[in-house]
Parts: C-alpha cells; sequence; structure tokens
C-alpha cells in the first residue's frame, strides 16, 4: 500500500491518544494518530516522524502521522504506526497469492460466532478449501524482537478462542501478524504485558490454529509485505 502527500515533521508532543503536535517546516501542526496504543517508545520528543496530508478541507487535523523512526543501537529503525495499515497490507498480499495461491474469494469483515475475523478466503480445488485469518500490526520492538500486545487486548484473546472453534468446526484459520518495520530476528508473545493473550495463542496453536508473522518493507510513503520472520511460543 501507498500513501499520498508525505511529509517529514519532527515529534514534540502527544497530549491524548487521538492527536500529536508535530513540528513541520518550522511551524507545530496538530496531526491525527492513526493509532490509539500508548506507543510510548516510538513517539519519544524530537523523533523523525512522516505525515500524510489530507486533500479534505473539511478536516480539524490536515495531516496523519503513519510512521516514526525509532533510535537504534543499529541506527534509525522505520516503523509504520498506521493501525489500519496490516489489514490492507494482508489484502494486497493474500490477493496476489501469497497467504493461498488461487483463492476463488477473500472477504475482509466476515462474522462468525461471536467476533468478526478480519478476512474469510475460500480456495476452490476439487475439494473446495475456507478459512479465517485474524491480522494483528505489530510495532513494538526491542533488539530485533518484535512481541505483541503493546497493551492488554481482551478482544484479541476472544478472536483467539473464537478460531479454535471455527477450526474444530472445519475451517481452516490463522493468526497473522504484520510486523510493521524490517529486519526483525523473531516474534514473540509479549507475556509480560499480557500474559493471557500469550497463553491464548499458545493454546490455540495446540489446536491448529496456524501462527505467522510477516515483515513488512517499509519506506516513509509505503507498507509491503516482505517475508516470515520465526515465531517464537
Amino acid at each position: 500500500m501507498r500513501y499520498p502527500n508525505i511529509t517529514p515533521g519532527v515529534f514534540v508532543a502527544r497530549p491524548n491518544r487521538f492527536i500529536a503536535h508535530v513540528e513541520v517546516e518550522g511551524a507545530v501542526q496538530v496531526c491525527h494518530v492513526k493509532n490509539t496504543g500508548r506507543c510510548r517508545e516510538l513517539l519519544v520528543p524530537g523523533c523523525r516522524v512522516y505525515l500524510t496530508k489530507s486533500d479534505n478541507p473539511a478536516r480539524k487535523t490536515l495531516y496523519d502521522l503513519v510512521a516514526v523512526e525509532k533510535e537504534t543501537e543499529e541506527g534509525p529503525l522505520l516503523i509504520n504506526m498506521d493501525s489500519q495499515a496490516p489489514n490492507r497490507v494482508f489484502g494486497e498480499w493474500a490477493a496476489a497469492g501469497g497467504f493461498r495461491r488461487a483463492l476463488s474469494l477473500l472477504r475482509p469483515e466476515t462474522t462468525y460466532g461471536n467476533s468478526r475475523f478480519d478476512y474469510y478466503w475460500e480456495q476452490s480445488e476439487k475439494e473446495p478449501i475456507r478459512g479465517f485469518v485474524e491480522v494483528k500490526g505489530v510495532t513494538l520492538e526491542e533488539k530485533g524482537i518484535v512481541r505483541f500486545p503493546d497493551a492488554p487486548t481482551l478482544r484479541g484473546v476472544k478472536h483467539l478462542e473464537e478460531l479454535v472453534v471455527a477450526h474444530e468446526a472445519g475451517y481452516e484459520t490463522a493468526l497473522c501478524f504484520i510486523v510493521q518495520m524490517e529486519g526483525m530476528r523473531y516474534l514473540e508473545p509479549n507475556d509480560l504485558t499480557h500474559p493471557e493473550f500469550g497463553a491464548a495463542v499458545r493454546r490455540a496453536a495446540r489446536a491448529g490454529v496456524e501462527v505467522l508473522a510477516m515483515e513488512c518493507r517499509v519506506t516513509p510513503d509505503s507498507l509491503t509485505v516482505a517475508r516470515p520472520i520465526p515465531v517464537k511460543l
């Protein structure tokens, strides 16, 4: 996926989870943050960020904050922090045959049981195959290791439980982590922040739910699936 009208800026402050103050061309702009997570390790005063400029004159904020450069021991690491991007990126990758070959149907936002999964898919074979995928975006990194979640997610635990139910009913099921950065060693559940989610992932994997992580190629104006990385449960 690509963003139009990308502009660099310098992060100043985040008064609340929805907006940030960013210095752009010498003036401080109020920007919409496309991620309501904590992101405390990313949005550090003085860090370089990237904004996409809206062409809607009725909007209260002119810019959306979509990416940030995080300082690491190896140098700046560009991280896409748009929480809406992972679903779009997965959809583009799956439609191009990256997830399963020759899909006959790929439908977003499909309800099953008490959950709405990010994607439902079908594959036309001699015996048709169908399944559900739940997508999670990952922005939390430490020394080349990425972890999910960065805050407790009861909704995420519920989705995993429903994936197990769907698998037991005969569907193929998968949890796909979209890692919004490059060069990572592996992904693991963030047991320190939310041990219940880590336990739920391990139960789901034992029950037959596929768990995969795909890291992305990131530029200031684009995000695309690049390669799989190991998942350590």
